[in-house]
């Protein structure tokens, strides 16, 4: 199996820890661990102080799954405790043969299409419209794009880096487009939670379709990217039994620790939600502001969910050189279009840390 080097990740590599500015990260501000576990329950306490350093049950605690069971609406029997990029990769092992075809809602997280093509699989990007500052879903292409050997269709709502949400009609005709040809759909819901209303949260696709599994984790939402927990929830027992025969090869269990201070963040899972969608409105209302003044400069596309946007640089200038002329004259990182594998003069920020202003103020400087 051949892949190419993750250029988001690349990227983060060579600048994450060296700048003093994060403008492009799409976690939300995190905490320490016992502020964690402070208000997390008597039990919660018992079971971290109790703790050894043990192997743990390959498919997760079950007081962990019990309670991933009631953020998705399934039951514990189906999910399962993984590394989120661990979830992606075993799925798309699990599911995918060399002769398959995918289609890959774009722009992406490489691992998403990227996995697919190593395995020998044909791929089509299937990328959101822009339409007068907003992006839209694409419905017609992906009737389109359908062929007879499409296997798999793979979703992120909130979509990263758009921060887009379709409707639950728009989400409904994916599903119904999928099923009619009995083709899995692999929703990627990292960002599920982060809606800007709240009132517009879709389902989780397991809970609408039998044929799909949802990605869920710690790291955006929660706040939590450092203890690198995820799931895999479906209603599907064979991939579920499938993913777990595969992860024997990969990590086989999930850390001890981590499992612990897991449980604990989501007994207390509304609550840090919550801090994290107030840094979220927030800051979201500082970029407005902030790229709405400046529209000689930047063209603004207003996202729904998640903790990130992805404006576009206007003008000449390449945006790839904007963001290293950042990094050098103001010690600022900002994440350019071209990791996504587009080519569209757009650029990533994160909405989702405590000093986001402080970042803005230096991309203000650096632009003059």
């Amino acid at each position: 199996m051949k892949v190419r080097d993750f250029l988001l990740e690349r990227y983060f590599a060579k600048y994450e820890f060296t700048v003093k500015y994060l403008l492009s990260p799409s976690d939300c501000e995190s905490m320490g661990a016992e502020e964690l576990l402070q208000g997390s329950g008597p039990d919660i306490l018992e079971l971290w102080k109790g703790l050894r350093l043990s192997y743990t049950e390959s498919r997760g605690h079950p007081m962990l799954r019990e309670a991933i069971a009631g953020l998705s609406g399934t039951v514990p029997e189906e999910n399962l405790v993984l590394n989120p990029e661990e979830g992606i990769f075993l799925t798309m092992n699990a599911l995918l043969d060399g002769n398959d075809h995918v289609i890959v809602l774009s722009p992406a997280y490489q691992s998403l299409y990227e996995i697919p093509k190593s395995l020998g699989c044909e791929v089509t990007r299937w990328y959101l419209k822009k339409e007068k500052g907003a992006w839209k879903l694409d419905i017609p292409f992906l009737e389109g794009a359908l062929k007879e050997n499409t296997r798999l269709v793979i979703v992120n709502f909130p979509h990263n880096p758009t921060g887009f949400l379709p409707t639950e009609d728009e989400l409904s005709k994916v599903i119904e487009i999928t099923s009619k040809r009995g083709i899995f759909l692999f929703s990627d819901e990292m960002y599920r939670g982060l809606e800007h209303d709240p009132e517009k949260r879709l389902p989780s696709v397991p809970s609408l379709y039998r044929k799909s599994a949802a990605l869920g984790g710690l790291s955006k939402t929660y706040g939590l990217p450092g203890l690198r927990v995820g799931w895999i929830t479906s209603t599907d027992s064979w991939l579920l039994d499938r993913i777990a025969s595969l992860k024997d090869y990969t990590t086989i269990c999930s850390s001890a620790p981590s499992e612990i201070l897991a449980i604990a963040a989501l007994r207390r899972g509304e609550e840090l939600a919550e801090r994290s969608r107030s840094i979220v409105r927030e800051n979201l209302a500082l970029a407005r502001r902030f790229f709405l003044e400046r529209k000689d400069r930047f063209e603004w596309f207003e996202p729904q969910g998640g903790s990130t946007a992805f404006p576009r640089l206007l003008g000449n200038q390449h945006v790839k050189d904007f963001c290293e002329k950042a990094v050098t004259e103001k010690s600022v990182m900002i994440l350019p279009d071209t990791v996504f594998d587009v080519d569209w003069n757009h650029f990533r920020i994160g909405v989702g840390r405590e000093n986001f202003s402080e970042a803005l103020g230096k991309l203000a400087e650096f632009i003059g």
